[in-house]
């Protein structure tokens, strides 16, 4: 595997087919920015580009040294949802072949979910279907104002269903009945209101200011606590809060004090000076 952070720009291994599609770059300070580079096609996704995105993010998930992972799109769109070509293959395949098909999805979006870096989506244009769940399954989703959005599915008798997990966290079950029974298109406000993005910002323009203070924060955290921290998210949402639930919190902040990271920081604080990651 390319070290990421020894190479400025590192491809997505195997094939050059596949590199073509999305591309991985990442700077020595540990940030790294994943682009679907099918600019042609809206960025919309097919096989390859749903394979291409999974073996990027398993490369992620073990590059030492990436602390900040941005999700772009080539061109003047984000994502446009699922390319025509591939929709229509599958309409001759067997209710077997798609379930497989869609599994390709599902597995490349828990991918993108599981990574252990922060995950920042920078969005510029439509972002429809599949494009709004890699959006809702990133830590934080930033549009421009231009951006749009929808989960157009049922419009073609169809459901949003392998990207609902992602979404229904983001937004909640109410506003996901509308969006996915309605499936209307709707700009980036809204989409703020929803909660799918975070932050709407002017144009593209205004992503690299906002690149160049998550980059330089990632530093202040500890790689080990930021993928800690987002895994007791995970674990502890919805859950009801008893006696075990508070033994298990009770061992995780144990283990992280006497963790590597944990006992460096504490000390770091305390004799007034910067802690390993940060130097």
């Amino acid at each position: 595997m390319t070290n990421p952070i020894a190479d400025p720009l590192v491809e997505v291994p195997d094939t050059d087919t596949l590199s073509d599609l999305v591309r991985l770059e990442a700077t020595p300070d540990g940030v790294a920015t994943v682009t679907i580079n099918r600019p042609d096609k809206r960025n919309a996704f097919n096989a390859e580009v749903i394979a291409a995105l999974h073996q990027t993010f398993e490369t992620l998930k073990d590059a030492d040294g990436v602390r900040l992972v941005f999700l772009t799109g080539a061109g003047d769109a984000f994502s446009a949802g699922a390319d025509l070509e591939w929709m229509r293959a599958a309409t001759e395949w067997s209710e077997s072949d798609n379930r497989e098909d869609a599994m390709g999805l599902a597995v490349m979006l828990k991918s993108l979910f599981d990574l252990p870096q922060l995950t920042v989506a920078l969005i510029d244009g439509p972002a429809f279907g599949g494009g709004a769940g890699l959006a809702a399954a990133c830590d934080l989703a930033i549009a421009t104002e231009r951006s749009t959005f929808a989960f157009s599915e049922v419009k073609l008798g169809l459901t949003p269903a392998t990207i609902s997990p992602y979404v229904i966290r983001a937004i909640g079950a109410r506003s996901a009945r509308v969006l996915f029974a309605t499936g209307h298109v709707f700009r980036a406000a809204d989409a703020l209101g929803f909660g799918l993005v975070q932050q709407v910002v002017a144009d593209a323009a205004a992503f690299e200011p906002i690149r160049a203070g998550m980059a330089k924060a990632s530093k202040d955290v500890a790689p080990g606590a930021v993928a800690a921290a987002k895994r007791l998210v995970d674990d502890m949402d919805g859950r009801e809060i008893t006696h075990s639930l508070m033994e298990d919190t009770a061992r995780r902040i144990a283990a992280r004090r006497v963790s590597e990271e944990g006992r460096e920081g504490v000390l770091a604080f305390l004799e007034r000076r910067k802690p390993g990651w940060a130097e």
